[in-house]
């Protein structure tokens, strides 16, 4: 079975009550919980938070919500709270609650990347940048990976470095992916990552799935062609509605 969950906290640092942001008279959770629900190789959507706001809210709209601990470290150790009372779930899923148009093919191409990466216990997606804006902001994520398909390094700083190049031909010369906020999990390898120490690396950039490879846990990538919009400031959200909607 696979089962998609959803942290949402409400004491963001950068954008507190996220979730509950109004996307053109839905919250960014619904959207992202609408999106969840669509997936065909979904069977499961639940939405895991520790705030009572967002629990009726959720509650409001028919979403399935759980109360979790308020002290996780990220919304994994959130989905691995989740996960450890569903011994029925073979993949687990974190949608990220700030992605309100992650579209449910992507979700299925997820799944289907971890499936078919047999010695991968984890599964992500990529997109290739195309736009200077993306590769020097530090809030979209960079990775690269082997020719399996595996993930190298996630960094924030744009990589690889292109030596002898000026930053601005980097986009016409080198090949670029950022990393999307979706993850899969075989249920039992989740679990053990919430028992994880933090490693230097993700203190450094601040990404925890920098402690999944300093750990030794393969990152299997699949590329997707569609873009995602990320919500990770209130700035960022009105940039958005500046637009039409979508």
């Amino acid at each position: 079975m696979v089962i998609a969950i959803i942290p949402a906290r409400y004491a963001s640092t950068r954008f507190p009550g996220k979730p509950l942001a109004d996307i053109w008279g839905k919250s960014m959770l619904q959207r992202v919980w609408e999106r969840a629900a669509q997936a065909a190789q979904v069977d499961r959507v639940l939405i895991a938070t520790d705030d009572e706001h967002i629990y009726q809210h959720a509650a409001g709209f028919g979403g399935e919500v759980v109360m979790t601990r308020a002290d996780h470290r990220s919304g994994t150790d959130r989905c691995a709270e989740v996960a450890a009372h569903l011994p029925e779930a073979d993949i687990v899923l974190n949608i990220q609650g700030d992605e309100p148009f992650v579209q449910p093919d992507q979700i299925d191409l997820l799944v289907q990347t971890l499936r078919q990466a047999l010695t991968c216990p984890i599964a992500t997606l990529v997109k290739r940048i195309s736009a200077p804006e993306e590769l020097f902001n530090p809030n979209v994520v960079k990775v690269v990976f082997s020719e399996h398909h595996q993930a190298l390094y996630f960094s924030r700083h744009p990589i690889p470095y292109l030596r002898g190049v000026v930053p601005e031909e980097w986009l016409q010369v080198g090949t670029f992916y950022k990393h999307l906020g979706l993850y899969a999990f075989r249920r039992e390898a989740l679990l053990q990552m919430a028992q994880l120490a933090s490693s230097p690396l993700e203190a450094a950039e601040s990404l925890e799935q920098l402690r999944w490879l300093a750990h030794g846990y393969p990152i299997a990538v699949g590329i997707t062609h569609t873009d995602s919009i990320g919500i990770d400031t209130p700035e960022d959200l009105q940039r958005l509605l500046s637009k039409p909607p979508i």
